[in-house]
């Protein structure tokens, strides 16, 4: 059962957040946070999704901020860095804003970034792999590649040593093709599907077509994280837990997300606070030797953590914040339809 509308917006609090580094093309992030009964939550779909996609992010806030209890089954959750889609000499600087990822870091890398070519790719992962060698590096195109494209890029990004590769192209169909493609040549890389999962009307679909090794689930994106374990465990494949760019609000519901998967077997992106310049819990969910702790995060979600100053610091108001709340109305009342 959904709560009452007025109850969720009269515990809306409307925010934006400023970024160290462009991601994404944004500078900034805007959020709703709600104040649940139950805990804190958050609701931050890309300003460019319709109410359609977005009512996942709003049905899985809902029931994390009015009541979802994911057993833990581990005390840590590891997590990897995350390299936006710099240039190769800013690589080492946004690096350090990670501090201290263990001893075998895992950094994700953007690529296929638009009005850039292959030649930044490669630059920028390079860098990576020479400032850390030991680390396990994974690249994300987000689905900015061509199928041919896709597979000249991961044959030369290979060589550099990457643990898998994130959704190359944008449709099922085209990563099965690349997968096998890349097989067929001997390319020794694993394929892992994102938006081809979170974006999907059967989020299974990956699984029965083969399309790839790996799923990368968010929580919020694919309905909560009730639903996201279900999807992880009908597909029968690993999967990477992930985060859509959240505060430590957001950050929280991923890692007990994680947290409760039976098997981890690759880091999580749930380390992207280090990528904002403010945040509204103290401590942030920041790695510490590349781990985030659950018992940190359950103090985030119980609100232990969350500081009411910083919210009030970082408050949207006037026209920007009705903009937030009309689209949190709307998006409900998809829901509610859909429940009808």
């Amino acid at each position: 059962m959904l709560p009452p509308l007025p109850d969720v917006l009269a515990r809306a609090h409307v925010i934006r957040l400023g970024m160290n580094v462009k991601f994404r093309g944004v500078t900034e992030r805007e959020i709703v946070l709600f104040e649940g009964p139950q805990g804190w939550a958050e609701f931050a779909p890309f300003v460019e999704y319709d109410d359609d996609e977005s009512a996942s992010w709003l049905r899985g806030a809902l029931e994390w901020g009015w009541g979802c209890d994911v057993p833990p089954v581990r005390t840590h959750v590891p997590v990897n860095a995350t390299m936006p889609a710099v240039p190769a000499g800013r690589v080492e600087s946004v690096l350090e804003r990670f501090g201290d990822m263990g001893e075998r870091p895992t950094v994700k890398v953007k690529v296929a970034e638009r009005g850039q070519a292959l030649v930044d790719d490669l630059a920028r992962v390079r860098q990576v792999r020479d400032l850390l060698p030991t680390a396990n590096i994974r690249v994300d195109a987000n689905g900015g590649w061509s199928e041919s494209e896709a597979v000249d890029a991961l044959s030369a990004l290979a060589d550099l040593g990457l643990e898998y590769a994130e959704q190359p192209v944008p449709s099922v169909e085209a990563l099965a093709r690349v997968r096998e493609t890349l097989d067929a040549r001997g390319v020794p890389l694993l394929i892992a599907a994102d938006e081809s999962v979170r974006k999907a009307e059967d989020p299974l679909r990956v699984a029965r077509l083969g399309a790839a090794d790996l799923l990368v689930v968010k929580a919020m994106p694919l309905g909560g994280v009730a639903r996201a374990l279900s999807i992880v465990k009908e597909s029968g494949l690993p999967c990477v837990v992930s985060s859509a760019l959240d505060s430590s609000v957001g950050i929280a519901a991923g890692v007990a997300l994680a947290a409760a998967l039976p098997e981890l077997p690759y880091a999580c992106g749930l380390a992207t606070v280090a990528l904002f310049a403010e945040d509204v819990a103290d401590p942030s969910l920041v790695p510490q030797g590349g781990m985030i702790r659950v018992e940190d995060a359950k103090r985030v979600h119980s609100g232990d953590a969350v500081r009411q100053d910083l919210i009030e610091r970082a408050s949207v108001e006037g026209q920007r914040k009705q903009w937030w709340l009309d689209r949190v109305a709307r998006t409900y009342a998809n829901l509610v339809n859909a429940e009808a």
